[in-house]
């Protein structure tokens, strides 16, 4: 099957320099491999949608090169789908609905990501949940045994997903999809056949696999690339306040590029055409650095010390 990726944004403010280390590494691994490379919004949280933020995104991808296939694919228009998933996860018995709230699950366990490990209330007397009536969120169950993956970085790795996360929400009690469901349909509809993204999801693919099994869709390859971190030590993230791109597109370029490991340039590329006419004959994914995390460029703290969420197989 022909390579086909993508980049998913959430319009949540201006990328920064995280993101846009996302964008160069999908964005070479699909073109370095003569693959398509898709534009999705992921607008499936409005409430937390910025308005303008959108069209930033697209203006400043547009402006450090990157071109991408088709038209833009956002989650909002996308609510029939999520409804059909749901809708078979019910009808296949692997859907429940659930009525806990935060006060209910204060004393439930935590797993490593300081996640709740759901402990299955309201699937085991679902009675009670009937009874409570009102908003309701829909958890999926999960399997008993590990869920298995190949990242073409980290390896096989494997996470118990009924020991370490639970039965998870595919929609929220306020009626919102979540970002689990939502994105197994779309990288689905779109046919990805290889996701690039930041190590901080890779306790999320489990989960993702086993939607995906569950509703019997493919799997796609999966690369994940060191998460950039500020000064503090945390995450590179919009809603925490990190700097938008800088003005100078062949620099920022240039710093994501050798975030990411990749072989150094003969010079400085005197435009962003001459970067990616050197990147995308150079792009190498044995050269990408085996940390979850790492300084972004400028950042002086050390990466924290994080227990890796998926364990490796033998």
């Amino acid at each position: 099957m022909s390579y086909r990726g993508r980049f998913a944004p959430s319009p949540t403010g201006p990328l920064h320099f995280g993101s846009l280390a996302a964008a160069l590494a999908s964005y070479a691994d699909a073109r370095s491999a003569q693959g398509k490379w898709l534009l999705r919004i992921e607008d499936v949280d409005l409430p937390r949608t910025r308005a303008g933020a959108a069209d930033r995104i697209r203006y400043d991808l547009e402006r450090f090169g990157f071109d991408w296939d088709g038209e833009i694919l956002r989650q909002s228009a996308r609510t029939d789908a999520y409804h059909a998933a749901l809708d078979a996860l019910r009808e296949r018995g692997l859907a429940y609905r659930c009525t806990c709230t935060r006060r209910d699950l204060a004393s439930a366990p935590r797993n490593a990501d300081g996640e709740v490990v759901y402990p299955g209330r309201c699937r085991i007397d679902p009675a009670r949940a009937a009874a409570r009536g009102g908003r309701a969120a829909w958890r999926a169950i999960v399997p008993a045994q590990a869920v298995s993956f190949v990242d073409r970085r980290f390896g096989a790795l494997a996470q118990d997903l009924a020991s370490e996360v639970g039965d998870f929400i595919v929609r929220r009690s306020d009626g919102w999809f979540a970002y689990q469901l939502a994105v197994v349909v779309d990288d689905a509809a779109q046919g990805i056949t290889d996701v690039v993204r930041g190590a901080d999801l890779l306790s999320s693919t489990p989960r993702q696999v086993h939607l995906q099994h569950s509703l019997d869709l493919s799997t796609p390859r999966y690369l994940h690339i060191p998460v950039a971190l500020d000064r503090r030590g945390a995450k590179l993230s919009k809603h925490l306040g990190a700097h938008p791109l800088s003005d100078d597109a062949v620099t920022a370029l240039v710093d994501a590029w050798r975030f990411l490991g990749q072989p150094e340039f003969p010079g400085q590329p005197a435009s962003v055409g001459e970067f990616w006419a050197f990147a995308l004959s150079n792009w190498r994914t044995e050269r990408l650095p085996l940390q979850h995390a790492q300084p972004a460029p400028g950042s002086e703290s050390p990466p924290p010390t994080r227990r890796t969420p998926c364990a490796q197989t033998p």
